[in-house]
């Protein structure tokens, strides 16, 4: 009998199920789990996982990788934060199905929706696909440092069948439902996951234009929803900002396709108390029988402000907008000026006033290392102001030029409107709730929430100092088996013998995020926002060990997953 490819000692098993943790040896032959116990044969490669904690790989069911993935094998920072499967497509945008002269429609829709640079993805994106097979194929002829899940984007969709009619928002017509029916079958049956859709007014293209499927019409919806029924496989994700009737509508659409309905959950500042309706409707639904879903973020959904970054506190006043195109280094020289300081804190904001999120100094905080997403009052800009007995807007404009122009200030946009996390306590508690949202690869100038995997592990069961913690089997649970089980991946998720051997060895003592930094290693030197944690020792795809102590080790055993297996 031939020894194991890899066997991981002594390690605590936290194996997904939300049951205790145990010690126990782990085996991995052929990319498969085929051991837990104590004792077992020497593997012709080993981990010493004594004191750490060995839990199945992070399913990451909310991320925009959809460019990212046509030009790297690296899914960071998504995979540097223990996720070993990604779903991509989400909120209704992507790049496929797409004819020939909509390119560069779909790029400003990507840009807008996303805020990913026109350059970056016209310089990027290979465009060697046309349906939205051709796109899964082009995937699927990839290696990856995880593996990678799709769902059909409305939006590229939409475009594709009703051209400008359709970016236009026009009514779609009975022969275009029946296209977009065929084509979303198309696409399931090719592979993806799920049907992806967004209603929500804060989601534009980069010239201002809202998404082509904002309020398309039930008629619509509910041909790709029969469709999916027809099908027999998919879940459908929407992103909504609930206007009346609304989720009863997503109740109609779960019923009319039988299939899995998956919403975004957050707490807006403008009815805090919404999202309690919002998820009583989901709970009722659940008791009728039917299966949908919120889709929560375990921290708050934040703007990092920087002078290097997409936005500061002062975006939207002239002189800051004259520069906001130089690179760094130019714009640096020009904030350091004193003359430009004064200019900038004497002018007042001049952009659209729907838009603007960076003029409250009570809710932005220096982001630290390691950073606090829950920090106090006593810690916001306004308090240190106060304080020291100056204008708030100079004290920002000084802290950003801290760490040579590139200190980050943290402004928690939902989620947060108490001054603290105990709604996302609530929210993540909820049966009817999925840990996700860190929208790894899209925002990379202005947010970095693919962290939110470690972050569930790090602040709400070790370190929270605002109220109660939650056990790690719980957190591993929510990060693993439920997401996999939801979105139909019957294969991962738990620590069993026969299942894929995607796992993560943590050091769990160590973890701890790092703050969010800005590389330059996007295609035509695009920048983008990473953030890394330490603790992760090893993570595991398929039985090979693709990162060490975060370091790659070359391995890319990452593939594209098609079917729903449920």
């Amino acid at each position: 009998m031939s020894s194991p490819s890899l066997v991981i000692r002594n390690g605590t098993i936290v194996d997904g199920s939300g049951g205790d943790p145990y010690e126990a040896d782990l085996s991995i032959e052929d990319g498969r789990i085929v051991a837990i116990g104590n004792n077992l044969p020497k593997g012709r490669e080993e981990i010493d996982a004594r004191g750490k904690l060995v839990t199945p790989g992070f399913v990451d069911v909310h991320t925009h990788y959809d460019a990212q993935v046509t030009w790297s094998e690296r899914l960071s920072p998504s995979s540097w934060n223990g996720a070993t499967t990604v779903v991509l497509g989400n909120c209704g945008v992507g790049f496929a199905p797409c004819h020939e002269d909509q390119h560069a429609m779909l790029i400003n829709l990507m840009e807008g929706v996303e805020d990913i640079p026109e350059v970056v993805l016209s310089e990027g994106l290979p465009w060697n696909w046309h349906s939205f097979p051709d796109f899964m194929d082009a995937i699927a002829a990839r290696s990856y440092d995880a593996d990678v899940a799709t769902q059909v984007p409305h939006a590229a969709l939409r475009v594709y069948v009703m051209g400008k009619r359709g970016a236009d928002r026009e009514p779609a017509t009975e022969q275009d439902r029946q296209r977009m029916a065929e084509l979303t079958v198309e696409g399931l049956r090719a592979g993806a996951l799920g049907f992806s859709t967004s209603r929500t007014l804060n989601h534009r293209s980069a010239d201002g234009k809202h998404i082509p499927t904002l309020r398309a019409e039930e008629a619509e919806l509910t041909a790709i929803a029969r469709a999916m029924r027809e099908a027999g496989a998919g879940w459908l994700q929407i992103v909504s900002d609930f206007q009346e009737g609304e989720v009863a509508l997503f109740r109609r659409l779960a019923r009319e396709s039988g299939r899995p309905v998956t919403i975004t959950l957050l707490q807006s500042n403008a009815r805090p108390e919404g999202w309690r309706e919002t998820m009583a409707e989901i709970d009722e639904a659940n008791r009728e029988g039917l299966r949908i879903t919120a889709q929560v973020r375990t921290r708050p959904t934040s703007v990092l402000l920087g002078l290097e970054l997409s936005q500061t506190p002062f975006t939207g006043r002239p002189s800051a907008d004259r520069i906001a195109r130089l690179p760094f280094a130019e714009r640096l020289a020009h904030w350091r000026d004193p003359g430009f300081r004064a200019r900038v804190l004497a002018e007042t904001f001049q952009g659209d006033k729907q838009r603007r999120l960076v003029d409250r100094w009570d809710r932005m905080f220096p982001l630290d290392d390691p950073p606090d997403y829950e920090p106090t009052a006593e810690q916001s800009v306004a308090a240190i102001a106060a304080r020291q007995g100056r204008p708030a807007a100079e004290v920002a404009y000084d802290l950003m030029l801290e760490r040579d122009g590139r200190q980050i200030l943290y402004l928690p946009v939902t989620n947060y409107v108490a001054g603290n996390l105990d709604v996302v306590r609530e929210m993540i508690d909820r049966p009817n709730t999925l840990l996700g949202l860190g929208d790894g690869g899209a925002h990379v100038g202005i947010m970095c929430d693919a962290t939110a995997t470690s972050y569930t592990l790090t602040h709400w069961t070790r370190d929270r100092p605002r109220g109660s913690l939650l056990p790690v089997s719980w957190a591993i649970k929510r990060l693993t088996a439920d997401n996999a089980a939801e979105i139909g991946l019957r294969d991962r998720g738990l620590l069993k013998v026969g299942l894929k051997a995607d796992l993560n060895v943590i050091d769990y003592d160590r973890m701890k995020l790092r703050r969010p930094e800005v590389v330059y290693d996007l295609p035509a030197g695009g920048k983008r926002l990473i953030q890394r944690t330490d603790g992760f020792d090893a993570t595991i795809v398929s039985g090979a060990i693709v990162y060490r102590g975060g370091e790659a080790t070359g391995a890319l055993p990452g593939r594209l997953v098609r079917g729903a297996r449920g």
